[in-house]
């Protein structure tokens, strides 16, 4: 799609700058309801959609009537609730207004700039929460694979709102969209497998997803209500839509729908860790609208399901810690044993490849190639760890390394795909994983290449008229490598790191020809080491080590000297008495009263060094920072705390049977979210742990917040 810095108001966009299309800004709404924004505190109307009168049946213009004298009990219920932010999930109120007194449901919020908008739709017909939404939430729970989830999910949205074709469609590392799922009408052409390219949904669009959760187009054919006056009274600017379900479709998207045959829509989005996963997309052929309790219905589903979806993207996670952390037992075995470690890594590929699924790898360490699986010849290896020597020191991801460096083209049929971790501070020092060319034929729903049509009006735009299905072959790329296989590969990186710290130590006390390289690597590790003599004496600290100490304190010239620096001083005593007078191992978490007299918690691994004649050489110490799992640890109790000791009241409004459907519900959205905790607590990226929870546990609190409003509204005649 071409692209423009214009940024134009709604509705004059065209094919090359529609992505950034003011579509908030709309200024007009969807005939089937009503639209008025309210100053505050006195509740008089100041914007009004041009149907008010019609929808609400009453005489004359709304704008400058105070509220109550055109809905009283809304007016009443109003000023209840005004008293909230209501700026995230909008509060419905459902009341009589109009001279022949009608039931409507009332949405209201705040906009970001100024006012109350309160969004009016006739009431539709009550919404069983007993059985049905407990047993789809327990279905949602169930899922033990994310397709069988989403497989679910298309199944029991179709079930729920009785659009002919529901898809489950999940967004790619570059933006383009997959139809992950699907139900439809038998007559119906599949879309299962589809993808359909980034710009078929703009940037500004998907943001508007992120914040407003639910959307519905009633009828692609109609015809706009504009608001009056558009600009607001109360800024001068246009009115923020951004969280009205009546907004107004741009009209490009509308446009494309009916290049789609579609006439109506529904859309969720689905939330994964605070970002905008994929969508869940309903169509239907002929008009068709969704009263609020049903949408409500939808997104406590899909707050479920995003919640599952966190929870399995964690478990594989979890699933390749525990194949990681085998692997660091049998190189530190390797080292104790053997004088190395190296062996122990590759005897051992599936702990290697399978949690990266990678086909082969390599490592690349002190001028030495050793690899497992279906590698390049060791010289383009030895290049390929050049290449990486020049790039930036983390890690390198690609999945067409031709691409990026054309020289290895050759390496196609067996090196597509290249995830690549330094292992140390030494240039060239990689372990690396490959994959192959993966050549495949991706469908596309249409041709996403196809040079589109700029007209003057959007009844004009071409945004693709066709959406048979168009086959691309793909060549020259592999699988891309996945979150959670990155997530392994950083894990084993890390682990094989701190091995090499722990191997360059143990060489600089046995080797001391190598005394002078090694020392300096040691130096410039990041892991904190002392190394000592067999009498106790302080050989070498590196610089990680000293940043530990308190800033005056006076430098240590023997292993007893650290012990001021331990807040169990007296454990501490005892177990390095162990070690340098017994010769024993220590491990185990200690607390360091660091450089700002701040308690640094810290994992231990001290280790004496004997000869094959079990002369003892000296003394390695290695230090890990546990701060991120301390403070994983505590997010995990506090999430724990939270969800399982908050009591869950009843709602004050509700008679006892329809108290219990409630508490029900809820029940099974904290279960739900407790499972969720646990298999993201045992995830294997530490640093994120509280991040992942509190998106749970925020998940959580809205899919409460909404369900609440549905039983309180529900249970109102």
């Amino acid at each position: 799609m071409l692209t423009s810095s214009v940024t134009p108001a709604f509705g004059e966009a065209d094919l090359s700058n529609c992505e950034r299309e003011q579509i908030h800004l709309a200024g007009s709404i969807q005939p089937h309801g009503a639209l008025l924004v309210v100053r505050e505190p006195d509740q008089r109307v100041v914007q009004a959609s041009d149907n008010t009168a019609s929808v609400l049946g009453m005489t004359g213009p709304p704008i400058g009537r105070a509220l109550r004298d055109i809905a009283p009990d809304l007016a009443d219920a109003l000023q209840v609730h005004l008293a909230e932010p209501l700026r995230d999930v909008p509060h419905v109120i459902r009341c009589q207004i109009g001279d022949l007194p009608r039931w409507f449901d009332c949405l209201v919020h705040r906009p970001p700039d100024a006012g109350v908008i309160i969004e009016l739709e006739t009431a539709g017909p009550r919404v069983d929460l007993s059985d049905g939404l407990q047993t789809a939430l327990r279905t949602i729970q169930a899922a033990s694979a994310l397709r069988n989830l989403c497989d679910e999910t298309a199944r029991l949205f179709k079930a729920f709102t009785g659009y002919d074709r529901v898809m489950v469609y999940q967004f790619d590392e570059q933006g383009h969209g997959e139809v992950f799922a699907e139900e439809r009408e038998a007559h119906l052409e599949p879309y299962l497998g589809n993808y359909y390219p980034a710009s078929d949904i703009p940037h500004i669009a998907r943001r508007l997803y992120e914040r407003n959760r639910i959307r519905v187009l009633v009828d692609v054919e109609y015809a706009p209500v504009g608001i009056t006056p558009r600009l607001s009274p109360l800024t001068g600017e246009e009115l923020d839509m951004s969280l009205c379900f009546l907004r107004s479709s741009s009209p490009i998207h509308v446009q494309y729908l009916k290049n789609m045959g579609v006439r109506a829509t529904l859309v969720v989005s689905l939330m994964v860790s605070g970002k905008l996963w994929g969508l869940i997309s309903c169509h239907h052929y002929v008009p068709r609208f969704l009263h609020f309790e049903m949408r409500a219905v939808c997104e406590v589903l899909a707050e479920a399901v995003a919640t599952r979806i966190a929870a399995l993207d964690a478990f594989a996670q979890s699933q390749a810690e525990v194949s990681v952390r085998r692997l660091e037992q049998q190189m530190s075995r390797a080292i104790s044993r053997e004088g190395d470690w190296r062996g122990a890594l590759f005897d051992h590929s599936k702990a290697l490849l399978e949690p990266v699924h990678a086909t082969g790898a390599a490592l690349l360490f002190e001028g030495e190639v050793r690899t497992v699986g279906d590698v390049p010849a060791t010289s383009a290896l030895r290049d390929i760890g050049q290449w990486l020597a020049r790039q930036s020191r983390g890690m390198v991801v690609t999945s067409s390394l031709a691409v990026d460096a054309p020289e290895f083209a050759a390496l196609t049929p067996i090196a597509t795909g290249l995830l690549a971790a330094p292992i140390s501070t030494v240039p060239g020092e990689y372990l690396l994983w490959v994959r192959p060319e993966r050549i495949r034929t991706v469908t596309w729903g249409g041709n996403p290449f196809k040079p589109v049509i700029v007209g003057d009006d959007p009844a004009s735009l071409s945004p693709r008229r066709s959406f048979s299905q168009w086959h691309q072959l793909v060549e020259g790329t592999s699988d891309p490598w996945t979150a959670a296989e990155i997530a392994a590969a950083r894990l084993i990186r890390e682990t094989v790191s701190d091995v090499v710290v722990q191997f360059r130590s143990v060489r600089m006390l046995i080797a001391a020809d190598q005394l002078e390289q090694v020392t300096g690597q040691v130096r410039a590790s990041d892991q904190p080491v002392v190394i000592a003599a067999p009498d106790g004496r302080i050989l070498k600290m590196n610089e990680a080590f000293g940043e530990l100490l308190p800033r005056r304190a006076a430098i240590p010239e023997r292993l007893a000297d650290l012990l001021p620096f331990f807040s169990d001083s007296r454990e501490a005593r005892s177990r390095l008495a162990s070690l340098v007078e017994q010769r024993r191992s220590w491990r185990g978490e200690v607390t360091f009263e660091g450089p700002d007299d701040q308690p640094t918690p810290l994992l231990i691994r001290a280790d004496p060094v004997f000869t094959a004649d079990h002369r003892t050489l000296g003394f390695v110490v290695l230090f890990t920072d546990l701060k991120d799992r301390k403070q994983a640890e505590a997010a995990r109790h506090l999430f724990q705390e939270s969800v399982i000791k908050q009591r869950r009241p009843g709602t004050g409004q509700l008679d006892a049977g329809a108290d219990v459907v409630f508490q029900k519900l809820v029940s099974t959205l904290v279960e739900n979210t407790l499972l969720a905790g646990l298999e993201i607590a045992e995830g294997a990226d530490l640093a994120r742990m509280p991040e992942l929870l509190e998106a749970v546990r925020a998940s959580l609190r809205r899919a409460e917040e909404v369900l609440r409003h549905l039983v309180v509204h529900a249970a109102k005649e």
